[in-house]
């Protein structure tokens, strides 16, 4: 596994370095910023993204609880780096108050999403504030607009296969199994 430059602006680092997922999967493009339990990613839509739809010429708006997951995925990676850790697979249990706000995410268009910690459990259990804006255009004197919003509840345990295997117990018991 490559070292990652902790000096180096996030953005100049490869996403695949902090995320479980590998292409054709990975759908934001760059970490933007990172301080504890917060991380803001970035995607720009072309028609190379996953989910892209030639008809619409965009990316359908529920893609974009995969964009809240995986900048939570991302927020992980950084914190197992910091920790010399390995990056772990986590999973997406669900949402609550997800709206959204725009029926696409346009070709051409810039997209930031930041996620918060609200909580956590020793057990790998969290829940994170998460919201998706759309960037204003190059020169343009626009803000930036909301364009989605979740509470997302994940899980990640310590070990990934023992859990799937049935053999993490306190894992087991945190989810009510």
């Amino acid at each position: 596994m490559p070292f990652i430059q902790f000096n180096l602006p996030f953005a100049e680092q490869d996403i695949a370095d902090f995320i479980p997922h590998r292409a054709p999967m990975i759908l934001v493009d760059k970490i933007i910023s990172y301080q504890r339990d917060t991380l803001v990613t970035e995607v720009t839509i072309t028609t190379q993204s996953p989910y892209f739809d030639d008809k619409h010429q965009a990316v359908p708006n529920y893609v974009g609880i995969e964009y809240m997951a995986q900048s939570i995925a991302a927020l992980a990676g950084v914190e197992a780096k910091l920790r010399n850790d390995k990056i772990r697979v986590g999973f997406l249990l669900g949402s609550r108050k997800l709206a959204l706000h725009a029926k696409q995410y346009e070709l051409g268009r810039t997209y930031r999403t930041q996620v918060n910690r609200l909580y956590q459990e020793e057990s790998g259990l969290a829940v994170f504030d998460c919201q998706i804006y759309l960037l204003p255009e190059a020169g343009s004197d626009q803000e930036k607009i909301l364009v989605a919003t979740a509470n997302v509840n994940v899980f990640q345990p310590q070990d990934t296969q023992a859990y799937l295997d049935g053999n993490q117990d306190a894992g087991n018991r945190s989810l009510g199994h």
